[in-house]
């Protein structure tokens, strides 16, 4: 087909299509469903659940054909509002064109009944994607059954960057993919980690994946788009707004086993995400901070409601991992005498704590032969924990706290 040529929606004949690098084998979708959902990235908004409600009971090829002239006003629509949707629909490029120079820049189209299509988007119900145009060589269908969404604040702290780097790079080294939104602050930190141990990280824009936003990420998206993947809604050249930051955030939480606040205010867009989270029945977790920061008032108010608390990658991969994926029982720090055996222990746990004694006394108080008692002592002695002068016996000062590996 030229590119002068008038494009119509006529259904053609059926294509395999398979993921990168031949993807995995599948039924195929039918090319002009393809072509019609790829235009309608031109036309519809993302999250618009009116569209996808008419995609659902019409097809992509018969929503289109109607929005383009080809028949009466669908249902549900205001006069306005249908307008809105003929004055995009009027002057589409063809969508063969679209995918032809999505193709030259490495990128690709992944809609419902592909291969790579993730299902756990189709929880979104009327409001999952048209499409996604994805670049990066991974199957995102693979990269997103084991994935988790790191997000926060954009003007987070020190605190808050180190958290998410930590967080993200320790997921990634265990094989978990790490998705955020590319933007300032913790999102840019999350990416960071991940690919700073060579892990797997997926960042969902709100802008066409051939627009660097925000402009200062611009080199961190390229690498994203290099070394993992990115995704997006909008068709190339499409520019970000506030509302298609929202409508990002939706698809961030349902690609996701679950999704981790890394600093917020009340009012944030990482809480929303969180929020969506909730309604999708995934797993929502928030990191405690300072109870002085307002940019951790809308991560504990997450807490104090239904969010998990995870201070370290075990304990997300606790949450949202298989069966027996536990985090090491956490401990502090072991203490000498923590390691006597019980009868010692007794002992010491009998002499007093200013004065000294002498054995048959500490032998009551102990509730062990005199004997045994002062075999006890000498132990306790060579371990530096009492002394001894004649016949009394009186405890040193306590020795320093010694760090003990979690799984002893």
């Amino acid at each position: 087909m030229r590119a002068e040529e008038p494009w119509s929606a006529e259904p053609v004949e059926t294509v395999a299509v398979t993921g990168p690098g031949g993807g995995i084998p599948g039924p195929g979708v039918p090319y002009g469903e393809r072509l019609a959902r790829v235009a309608l990235t031109r036309v519809a908004e993302p999250g618009d659940e009116l569209v996808g409600r008419w995609l659902t009971e019409r097809g992509p090829e018969e929503v289109l054909r109607a929005l383009r002239g080809g028949g009466g006003r669908l249902d549900g629509v205001s006069p306005q509002r249908w307008e809105g949707f003929r004055l995009r629909a009027r002057d589409l490029p063809h969508p063969e064109a679209d995918l032809a120079t999505a193709e030259g820049t490495g990128c690709r189209f992944v809609c419902p009944g592909d291969p790579e299509w993730p299902a756990q988007l189709d929880d979104l119900g009327t409001g999952r994607p048209v499409g996604l145009w994805v670049r990066g060589a991974p199957s995102l269908r693979f990269w997103a059954l084991r994935s988790v969404a790191l997000v926060g604040a954009r003007a987070c702290t020190d605190y808050g960057v180190h958290m998410a780097a930590t967080l993200s790079a320790g997921l990634a080294e265990r094989g978990w993919t790490v998705v955020s939104g590319a933007a300032y602050g913790v999102d840019g930190a999350a990416h960071r980690g991940a690919l700073g141990v060579d892990g797997a990280t997926v960042g969902v824009l709100a802008c066409g994946v051939d627009v660097a936003y925000p402009r200062g990420h611009e080199r961190l998206i390229r690498s994203i788009g290099e070394h993992g993947l990115l995704l997006a809604e909008l068709p190339a050249g499409a520019h970000p707004t506030r509302s298609r930051f929202v409508q990002r955030n939706r698809v961030i939480a349902a690609l996701t086993r679950g999704t981790v606040v890394v600093e917020a205010e009340l009012r944030s867009g990482s809480l929303v995400t969180a929020r969506r989270a909730r309604e999708l029945h995934r797993t929502v977790m928030g990191v405690p901070g300072p109870v002085t920061s307002g940019l951790s008032s809308g991560v504990h108010r997450l807490l104090r409601a239904d969010g998990a608390l995870v201070t370290d990658p075990d304990e997300v991969i606790e949450l949202v991992g298989h069966i027996g994926e536990l985090a090491p029982e956490r401990r502090g720090p072991a203490l000498p005498r923590d390691l006597l055996p019980p009868e010692a222990a007794r002992v010491l746990e009998a002499m007093p704590a200013r004065n000294a004694v002498p054995v048959g006394k500490l032998a009551r108080a102990a509730g062990t032969p005199s004997e045994l008692t002062l075999v006890r002592l000498h132990e306790l002695r060579s371990l530096g924990f009492v002394e001894r002068k004649g016949d009394h016996w009186w405890l040193l000062p306590p020795a320093p706290a010694v760090a003990r590996h979690p799984n002893v």
